[in-house]
């Protein structure tokens, strides 16, 4: 993974690790249902985010020296999996 999307990664998931930590603290203090639920929402999409840019990574390098190396159908199955998982 690049420097940029390394540090763009990280800085998502420690966003979203902290919104986490205010959603505990909204839980703690009992708090409005919804507004909890939208929070939740908010780090599921960070984190969704967090993801993509390391599976777009995980494609434009691994996947793509897999298939020059001759064995791509491998890291295509991996994908596969993880879009199956992903999907549900």
């Amino acid at each position: 993974m690049d420097n940029n999307t390394r540090r763009q990664v990280l800085n998502l998931l420690k966003t979203s690790r902290g919104q986490i930590d205010g959603i505990i603290k909204m839980v703690e203090d009992d708090r409005y249902c919804v507004d909890i639920s939208k929070q939740i929402l908010a780090v599921q999409a960070l984190l969704k985010k967090a993801n993509l840019k390391i599976l777009d990574q995980h494609i434009k390098n691994c996947v793509r020296q897999a298939f020059t190396e001759g064995h791509g159908e491998e890291k295509v199955n991996e994908i596969m999996e993880l879009i199956d998982k992903y999907a549900k």
